[in-house]
Formats: C-alpha cells, sequence, structure tokens
C-alpha cells in the first residue's frame, strides 16, 4: 500500500513536540492511518538574564539568548526580544526562566481619571476633542472615554494621553 498523501489531524495546533500524522493510501486513497511522530523545533529564545522583580519594566540588557527546542517551551512563552522589552513584569522573574505573557505586562499610556485626547478620523476627516479615561490603557488597547457627564464612547490607545477612534 502506497501513501498518497499526509495531513495533521489537528490543524489548528501548532505541530510542535508528539503529534498524530495522518497518511492517506489505498485505492483512490480511501484508507487513513494514523502514525505518531515528534516534532522539534531547534530556535532560540530569550531568557532572564538575572532576577527581575515584579514592577520592574524589562530593558535589552535584562535578557539573555538560549538556543533549545522551542516545543519544550510553554506555549505561552514568548521568544522576541521585541514582545518583552519595554513591558513591566507582573511578578517575579527567576534568573534562566523563559518570558511567559501572562508574567508581563505592557505599561499603560492612559490612566484612569486622566484628561485625553481623542481623535476620531475618516478617509476625509479629523476631530478632536477632549475627556476623561474611565480606564488605565496600554498601547493598542480600547477604553472608554468620558465626554461631559453623559456621553460615554470607546476609543484605542495610541500614545501617551491620546486615543482614537477609526470611522
Amino acid at each position: 500500500m502506497r501513501p498518497t498523501g499526509a495531513f495533521l489531524p489537528n490543524a489548528n495546533q501548532a505541530p510542535l513536540g508528539r503529534v498524530s500524522v495522518g497518511v492517506r493510501c489505498g485505492e483512490n486513497s480511501r484508507q487513513v492511518r494514523y502514525l505518531q511522530a515528534q516534532i522539534d523545533v531547534i530556535g532560540n529564545y530569550m531568557v532572564a538574564a538575572r532576577d527581575i522583580e515584579r514592577g520592574t519594566l524589562i530593558t535589552s540588557n535584562m535578557l539573555s539568548e538560549r538556543g533549545g527546542n522551542l516545543g519544550d517551551l510553554s506555549a505561552q512563552a514568548l521568544t522576541a526580544e521585541e514582545d518583552i522589552v519595554g513591558k513591566i513584569a507582573q511578578r517575579p522573574i527567576r534568573s534562566g526562566s523563559a518570558f511567559l505573557a501572562h508574567y508581563l505586562q505592557a505599561p499603560h499610556l492612559v490612566e484612569r481619571g486622566q484628561r485625553v485626547t481623542v481623535i476620531a478620523q475618516g478617509s476625509a476627516f479629523r476631530v478632536s476633542r477632549e475627556g476623561e479615561a474611565l480606564e488605565n490603557g496600554a498601547l493598542g488597547e480600547r477604553v472608554r472615554v468620558r465626554f461631559g457627564s453623559r456621553e460615554i464612547l470607546t476609543a484605542r490607545v495610541t500614545d501617551r494621553g491620546t486615543l482614537v477612534v477609526d470611522f
């Protein structure tokens, strides 16, 4: 029996570690056999170069590059420097540890109660207005803003004290 095609039954999962591979074979590829395979991806990832305390802003000199099997890392592991630097540690991170997404948080560019500028823009217009942020927000996050006593709008944080509503 000669195989005619292979597929990953769980195509929505990253093909790392131990996986099942489906193989079509037989007349008109009607038979399917499942085989176990081990897929390793060897690459570089970032670890803490020293102990990092909770609340610390992560800088590049706090990182060290390590090589190894990326499949051994948690699915939440951040491997690229640009995904780590500039974030704030939400818990202590020990030297040699990989950075997990839930260990880090982007710094707030907007604080609750802060006066902010909200820009509404479209293809042929741009209007700005001042309001009050009703919650904290980091770059790219959506926060509620109050104008006057009753009008509330949700806008995306784009810079320190600046939010945008796209039309």
